[in-house]
């Protein structure tokens, strides 16, 4: 009797495995941990040395108050002071606005005038065609004259642009730094304390206690 051993498949048959993800990674079915709503956990850069920083929503919408106070200071200037609580400065800020919207008006109106002035003067003198007249309150004044007086207005007039520009920038600057210090306490008596206490003074053979008076003093 013969017998003929032979391969059950005939041809590699490939076997597909499903696998379950909680399969996969056994961590996934357990439950996860519910942080409140009004909390917010960081756990970067977390070591045995250096827990989570915790954070409450107090916490996190006061060190959200500098950068809300500028931007709301940038868009409308004082509206950072008024939520800060320091509406007073807001007729500071606006005075400085105006005063130098003023005086750039001011600077403005004569630089003008006065280069018109001489841009007829220029006209007539190279027979050129121009509607314009002289104006009677400049005959006395000479082109030199003239001319150093155009620069003097257009000096102030841009040296007002500088200044607007500075008690805006000012303006956005205060709201932040006064929200940044909006829990800083800064009472007389956290800055200058006098209270006894007793110095220790060493001897020959001991440590004699001496009474003494210490000053505290915070900048």
């Amino acid at each position: 009797m013969m017998f003929t051993t032979g391969s059950v498949f005939s041809q590699t048959d490939t076997v597909l495995i499903k696998v379950d993800s909680a399969m996969a990674n056994p961590d996934s079915r357990q439950p996860k941990t519910v942080v409140p709503k009004d909390t917010v956990v960081r756990v970067a850069g977390e070591t045995p040395d250096k827990p989570a920083v915790v954070k409450d929503s107090a916490r996190l919408a006061i060190e959200r108050m500098p950068g809300q106070a500028a931007r709301r200071s940038a868009i409308v200037p004082g509206l950072g002071q008024i939520k800060n609580g320091r509406w007073w400065k807001v007729p500071f800020i606006y005075g400085g606005l105006v005063g130098t919207a003023l005086v750039f008006e001011f600077n403005q109106r004569y630089y003008r005038d006065i280069l018109t002035e001489l841009q007829v003067r220029y006209n007539e003198d190279n027979n050129i065609p121009d509607d314009r007249e002289q104006n009677p309150k400049y005959q006395n004044l000479d082109e030199t004259a003239l001319q150093s007086g155009k620069d003097f207005y257009r000096r102030n007039r841009d040296l007002s642009v500088l200044v607007g520009l500075g008690v805006y920038a000012i303006n956005i600057i205060d709201a932040y730094v006064d929200a940044k210090f909006f829990r800083w306490d800064v009472s007389d008596e956290l800055s200058f304390r006098v209270k006894p206490s007793l110095q220790s003074l060493p001897t020959h053979a001991s440590v004699v206690p001496v009474p003494g008076i210490k000053i505290s003093l915070a900048l």
